[in-house]
Formats: C-alpha cells, sequence, structure tokens
C-alpha cells in the first residue's frame, strides 16, 4: 500500500496532514525562514540554504526573499533562474523549470488542488498535477501557474495572468485566464 507521500507525489489524492508530511511541511518552513532572514551579505548561506531545500538547483540559481515553498525537494530550477520577491511554490508534485527563466514579484506557482466533490474535499483529501516550465521563460508579476499545466520554451507570461492550461512554445499569453496574445519569432540555434 501506498504511503500519502507517494500518492501525493502520483497525483493521487492523498490526506496531507499526517506525521510524515506535516512533518517535512515543517522541516521546509523552517529552511524557508532561514533562507528569508539571510541579509544581503550573506549570499553563500543563502546559495547553501537553497542548495539543501530544493530538489535540485542549477548554477547561477537566484532567488530574492522572501521565498516559501510547501516541500522544496519537488521543486526543481535550472541555470541562470531568477525569481524576484515574493515566490510561491506549493510543490507537493514536481515543480520542474529550465534555464535562463525569470520570475517576477510575487508570482504563485500551484501544484496542489482539492476535490470538486464537496464530500471528498471536507473529509480532508486532495491531490497534486505537476508543472513543468520550458527553458528561456519569463513570467510576469502576480502571475500564477495551476496545477498540471506545461509552459513551453520562450514563452512570456504577461504580469497579472492566471495559467489554465498548457501553453505552446514561443508565445506571449496574458488574461484571465491566459490566452495566447502574440506569436514570437522562434530563436536562432
Amino acid at each position: 500500500m501506498a504511503t500519502e507521500k507517494e500518492k501525493m507525489i502520483a497525483g493521487e489524492l492523498y490526506q496531507a496532514f499526517g506525521e510524515e508530511l506535516f512533518g517535512e511541511r515543517q522541516h521546509a518552513k523552517r529552511l524557508c525562514r532561514r533562507f528569508n532572514a539571510t541579509t544581503e551579505e550573506e549570499m553563500a548561506e543563502r546559495e547553501g540554504i537553497l542548495r539543501e531545500l530544493l530538489g535540485t538547483c542549477g548554477p547561477n540559481a537566484f532567488i530574492e526573499p522572501p521565498f516559501r515553498c510547501d516541500y522544496g525537494y519537488n521543486f526543481h530550477v535550472g541555470r541562470n533562474f531568477y525569481a524576484n520577491f515574493d515566490l510561491i511554490v506549493l510543490d507537493c508534485c514536481e515543480v520542474r523549470i529550465g534555464d535562463n527563466c525569470m520570475i517576477a514579484p510575487r508570482v504563485s506557482i500551484f501544484t496542489a488542488t482539492h476535490p470538486l466533490d464537496a464530500a471528498t474535499r471536507i473529509s480532508g483529501l486532495e491531490y497534486a498535477m505537476p508543472i513543468t516550465i520550458g527553458d528561456n521563460v519569463w513570467i510576469g508579476g502576480h502571475a500564477v501557474i495551476n496545477p498540471g499545466v506545461t509552459i513551453g520554451d520562450n514563452v512570456v507570461v504577461a504580469a497579472g495572468a492566471v495559467v489554465t492550461k498548457d501553453v505552446p512554445a514561443n508565445v506571449v499569453v496574458a488574461g484571465v485566464p491566459a490566452r495566447i496574445i502574440r506569436q514570437l519569432d522562434a530563436p536562432e540555434s
């Protein structure tokens, strides 16, 4: 029989408030609190905490405090990653972000979701869906990336957009819900 953690990572219904998952969220909160308490003179300490917290953290990855996540180990960022202030990542399932990505202030990335059926939701069961963000993506301020979304390479997500479905490569999306407003030229190799 699968553990609640195994069910969570697999995208199945699970109970989030068992001892194992609650303890892991508490551990991530402690690391986030330590990270957020660092000063601009403590860059090496910040980097060390990120490498302890995140599943993978490519070279030249930088997150401005404050930063919050549920577990950390399900959050993977590539090289040359930059996130501005107030990034929130609910990483109950994997969040994978490619190389050369930039995230503006107050972006929220949510893998966590809840059943539509009220009785199931009230029982405490929830589930999560993974998020994948390609290379060279820029996400504007206050954007929300919803569970299960894949964003292609070279995409620009406009400020305030709410991304509810997959986004192909080389486009600009905007609005609530986000929709394609412009095609971009694919970069030359």
